[in-house]
């Protein structure tokens, strides 16, 4: 199999051919056509690592209504993954070997992106007992990456235990921070002026940041690593800054959505805006921005969360927290940070490729544009402007924030290992 993408611009810079042969960069320069070969014209398009998402929820087992790993799969190739993580809260939940592998079978049996399992630090998410932390590791599934995510792990010693036991084998906990007796039972938005107004019951910065300080203390008394997901307030960032400059193994990840959309969007009520963590004010929104633009924040995640309908359509107390985000996520980021010039193109294949892949430590992803790595490749128009129709959407799931809002960037092109699942913005097979 052969494939030679003509004129591409690598990272946004200079203008080259690549051949891939057999699932591998062969060469990269002014190459010479081979018979047989598949040509793509990239003249103007960007080439980039394939993207990798940390943080992906596919509901397969248990609420296929909603999404599979099979469409959430494809959702992820149309906005240029080629790896994602699936998180663990499905049902039954990914806390033993055997459903750790039942989820790999099942990208694999795909065969569109590379789905990592992402495995449960407790057992049932009960935040009580550590799940089988060694076996999934040492199961074909290969998890690196635990969370609990949806729920916190909110007892110290557990979260300890956690953090010591994974050190063993290069693992890493990813923490959904957020205590849960500052956060209370019914919070469904951001503590303010707002909520108040809106009759909502909201929980504080404060109960997002009182974890992350925490954790980042764990990590340093442990020698071992933590993940912050989906970070969302300045007074996080301050927190991971300080943590990094005392030389603690923490990584933080922030979702496209907190990079742009704000509490103000809840006066309506809609329970598309309705997420966890809650969408924050301006100057939570703005203090991201710079922590990803500066390094402090190492990844974007989506935080890809569908649900069907009937979970979403409610009064906004009662309605599902999440939104969508494997198929918008680069024009997003491309939009609010690459345009205006807080970052590069190389700065966002780091931010959402080559440091996400790093994290999770998968090998095979995230590798620069070389001869020898392998051909997993996203191709984006920079000059495409694009308007969201959540009922173009593949996934499952219709709650998508972005609805009938314009972006800069369009992916054009996934490759995954020299074979192309999307082709022209069109999903392949």
């Amino acid at each position: 199999m052969k494939t030679v993408v003509q004129g591409a611009r690598l990272l946004g810079e200079s203008a080259a051919d690549l051949l891939i042969v057999d699932g591998v960069i062969a060469e990269i320069g002014s190459v010479t056509v081979p018979s047989g070969a598949e040509v793509v014209d990239a003249d103007g398009l960007v080439a980039l690592p394939g993207l990798v998402d940390l943080h992906t929820h596919l509901r397969e087992p248990g609420r296929e209504d909603a999404e599979t790993i099979r469409t959430g799969s494809q959702a992820a190739a149309v906005g240029g993954y080629t790896a994602v993580l699936a998180m663990a809260n499905t049902n039954p939940v990914t806390d033993t070997a055997e459903a750790a592998e039942r989820v790999h079978d099942l990208g694999v049996a795909a065969g569109i992106v590379d789905v990592q399992p992402v495995g449960a630090v407790t057992k049932g998410l009960a935040g009580e007992e550590l799940a089988e932390l060694g076996l999934m590791h040492r199961s074909r599934a290969g998890v690196r990456v635990f969370s609990d995510d949806g729920r916190c792990v909110a007892d110290a010693r557990v979260m300890r235990r956690a953090l010591e036991y994974v050190k063993a084998f290069g693992g890493v906990v990813s923490q959904h921070a957020q205590e849960p007796s500052l956060a209370g039972p019914t919070a469904c938005c951001h503590e303010g002026e707002l909520s108040g107004q809106l009759g909502l019951p909201g929980w504080p910065g404060v109960a997002e940041e009182v974890i992350v300080a925490r954790d980042v203390m764990l990590a340093r008394h442990t020698g071992s690593r933590v993940h912050v997901a989906h970070v969302s307030t300045a007074g996080s960032v301050e927190v991971v800054r300080w943590a990094k400059s005392q030389g603690i193994a923490v990584t933080a990840e922030v979702t496209p959505h907190h990079l742009i959309l704000t509490t103000d969007l809840l006066a309506g009520y809609d329970p598309t805006f309705k997420v966890n963590p809650p969408l924050r004010p301006d100057e939570d929104v703005a203090a991201l921005r710079a922590a990803l633009a500066d390094g402090t924040i190492d990844a974007v995640a989506t935080d890809h969360a569908p649900h069907a309908r009937h979970d979403k359509e409610h009064a906004f107390v009662d309605a599902a927290f999440g939104m969508l985000g494997l198929e918008t996520a680069l024009a997003v980021v491309a939009s609010v940070m690459v345009e205006p010039g807080l970052m590069t193109w190389a700065d966002l294949a780091r931010v959402m490729s080559t440091s996400p892949a790093a994290i999770a430590g998968l090998s095979g992803q995230g590798r620069a544009l070389e001869v020898g790595a392998p051909g997993n490749l996203t191709l984006v128009d920079p000059a495409a402007s694009i308007t969201v129709d959540r009922d173009a959407s593949v996934s499952l799931s219709r709650n998508n924030p972005w609805h009938g809002r314009s972006f800069q960037a369009a992916v054009r092109h996934t490759f995954l290992r020299g074979r192309a699942t999307v082709r022209d913005g069109v999903l392949v097979g």
